[in-house]
C-alpha cells in the first residue's frame, strides 16, 4: 500500500512482496488450488451456490445486494478454497475487512487500531489450528490453501507472521476483488441502461461483459513497489530505492491504450486487456476463478430477472486502496 507498515505490528505481506525464486516457490505451492484443472470441479459447486443465493432473494422488495449476494458468494468460495468451517465463513469477510482497513477507516467504524491488530492475531490463531490438523492430511483430490501451505516444501516452515501475511493475501485476493466487481457491475449496468438492454438482447455477451466490469470497477486501485535501479518513466526520473505507486485504476482509464475508456461497454473489443489483475510475475493467480464466479452469477441472474434495479445511493468503502461498497440497495424485477 502507499503507506509504510506499522513497525509495531510486523506483518509479513506474503509472496506478493517477494521477488525471484522465493516468490516463485511460494506461489507455486498454492497455485494448483485455483488452477484450471481444479476450477473444472469448482464450477458446478459455484453454480449451485449461485442458484441457492438467487432463489432465496426477496422479489419486489428492497434489500442489500452487497450483503445478500456479493459477500455471500465470495465468502462461500473462500471457505471452500481454505476448507474453512462453513458455519463460521463470515469470519473470513471480517478478517479481510480488518486487513485492508486504514487507521481512518478503522476509526470511522468505532474500532481501534489495537482491536484491528487483535482481530488479525485471532485470524492467525484460528488458522494455526487448521495448519496443525492438516500437516499430515493424506494427499487426495481435494485441494485447499491451508493443506498446501502446511505440506509445501517452500512453506511448511513459515514463521507465524509470514503465515498470517500469506493468509491475508489469499483472503483479500479472493474476497475484496470479486465481491466489489459483483457490486460494481450491478451499479454500472444501472448507470448505463442501454448496456443493460444490450445484455438482455445478447446474453452471449456475459463473458466479455465480465472483463469490462472488472476493468470498470478496478477493485484494488494501486500497488506500491520499490525501484531496483535508476530509470526514467514518462519523462520522470526514478532513483534506485524510491517508492513507486502504480495506479491500476488510472491505467484502466488510459485513453492512449483503451478506446473511449470512460465508457462502460459490455461488447468492448479486447475487453480483457485491462490491468485490474496486474501484470507480469505478480499477475493475479485467481483471475480465472474471479471471472468464473462473475460469469456464472450473471448467467443465472439473467435466467431469473429482467432487472436488478438500484433503488438508492451506494455506500462506498472509505479507502484509496479498495474500490468497494459497504451497501447497495436493490430491487429485483422478474421476467414478465
Amino acid at each position: 500500500m502507499v503507506g509504510d507498515p506499522d513497525p509495531g505490528f510486523p506483518l509479513e505481506a506474503g509472496f506478493i512482496t517477494m521477488d525471484g525464486p522465493r516468490h516463485d516457490a511460494h506461489r507455486k505451492v498454492v497455485q494448483p488450488v485455483v488452477a484450471p484443472r481444479n476450477l473444472k470441479h469448482l464450477e458446478p459447486l459455484i453454480r449451485e451456490r449461485v442458484k441457492e443465493i438467487l432463489d432465496g432473494l426477496p422479489v419486489g422488495e428492497t434489500f442489500d445486494w452487497v450483503d445478500r449476494v456479493s459477500i455471500e458468494l465470495t465468502t462461500g468460495m473462500l471457505a471452500t478454497l481454505f476448507d474453512f468451517p462453513w458455519e463460521e465463513r463470515r469470519k473470513l469477510t471480517f478478517w479481510s475487512d480488518m486487513a485492508t482497513a486504514s487507521p481512518e477507516m478503522v476509526g470511522s467504524t468505532g474500532t481501534t487500531e489495537a482491536e484491528r491488530e487483535a482481530a488479525l492475531m485471532q485470524c492467525l490463531e484460528y488458522f494455526q489450528k487448521l495448519w496443525k490438523e492438516r500437516e499430515s492430511r493424506p494427499a487426495g483430490d481435494r485441494l485447499d490453501f491451508v493443506t498446501s501451505l502446511a505440506q509445501g516444501e517452500a512453506t511448511r516452515d513459515l514463521p507465524p507472521m509470514e503465515y498470517l501475511g500469506t493468509l491475508v493475501l489469499l483472503i483479500v485476493g479472493g474476497n475484496d476483488t470479486t465481491r466489489n466487481s459483483i457490486t460494481g457491475g450491478v451499479l454500472a449496468l444501472n448507470e448505463n441502461p442501454q448496456e443493460y438492454q444490450k445484455l438482455r438482447d445478447h446474453p452471449e455477451l456475459v463473458p466479455n461483459m465480465v472483463s469490462e466490469m472488472i476493468r470498470w470497477q478496478t477493485p484494488l486501485a494501486h500497488m506500491r513497489r520499490t525501484a531496483t535501479r535508476d530509470t526514467e518513466l514518462g519523462g520522470k526520473r526514478i532513483k534506485k530505492g524510491e517508492k513507486v505507486v502504480m495506479w491500476y485504476v488510472s491505467a484502466n482509464r488510459d485513453e492512449t491504450a483503451i478506446e473511449r475508456p470512460d465508457e462502460f461497454r459490455i461488447d468492448r473489443p479486447d475487453a480483457r486487456k485491462h490491468l485490474s489483475f496486474g501484470l507480469g510475475v505478480h499477475f493475479c493467480m485467481g483471475s480465472r476463478l474471479a471471472e468464473m464466479q462473475l460469469r456464472v452469477l450473471w448467467e443465472e441472474v439473467l435466467a431469473r430477472f429482467r432487472e436488478v434495479e438500484v433503488v438508492g445511493e451506494p455506500v462506498r468503502v472509505r479507502s484509496n486502496f479498495v474500490k468497494g461498497f459497504e451497501r447497495l440497495p436493490v430491487r429485483l424485477h422478474p421476467w414478465a
